[in-house]
């Protein structure tokens, strides 16, 4: 199932990630905007923050049962403020924080490697108790092919690089729709500096 969203859509899901975020920090309610019905409908997401373009948190959730507008408010807070491998965002830092997110499609279970496509594609591993995803944009990002994308994705999950090549081990891909605030507000270019 392919996705899209008009840039209505996307510019309410960023305002919703960043009010989310500012009013944690200001100890304030938050005061979101209005917000189009079409947002309601479940659906995966992950909320990415960067600072200088080095990665400052990223969480999601692959599949959600709440609408899409609650499950990015709730990944924003989560990645300022939970995400284990970093501290908690603060006050003095926001600034500097611009705001991606990731909207994705149903899980497709894989079977061949030949159906995942570096850089449209994806990756969530299963097996046992374990599991790990990495985003559509990792792969290209890495300038990686889709065994070493496979490997990764196992490593991320807590499993061996090769776990991929294991019947016992379930890949599933997805795409994503993934646009953040730099979108908003494209760099200018030199005549208009």
């Amino acid at each position: 199932m392919e996705i899209s969203l008009t840039p209505d859509e996307k510019g309410a899901l960023l305002s919703v990630a960043r009010e989310a975020i500012v009013a944690r920090l200001e100890e304030r309610a938050p005061r979101y905007g209005p917000v189009p019905a079409t947002l309601s409908t479940p659906c995966g997401a992950f909320v990415t923050l960067r600072a200088g373009g080095a990665l400052r948190g990223c969480i999601g959730h692959i599949v959600a049962s709440d609408p899409l507008v609650e499950t990015v408010r709730e990944m924003a807070l989560a990645a300022a403020f939970h995400d284990p491998r970093f501290v908690p965002l603060a006050l003095e830092q926001l600034p500097a924080i611009t705001i991606e997110v990731s909207v994705l499609s149903p899980l497709e279970r894989v079977t061949k490697i030949d159906e995942i496509i570096v850089g449209e594609h994806g990756l969530y591993v299963k097996r046992g108790g374990l599991s790990g995803v990495l985003l559509p944009q990792v792969a290209p990002e890495q300038g990686w092919d889709a065994p070493t994308f496979l490997g990764f994705t196992c490593r991320k999950a807590g499993l061996r690089r090769e776990a991929w090549s294991d019947p016992e081990t379930e890949i599933y891909r997805f795409r994503a729709v993934v646009f953040g605030e730099e979108d908003r507000h494209p760099p200018k270019s030199n005549k208009e500096r």
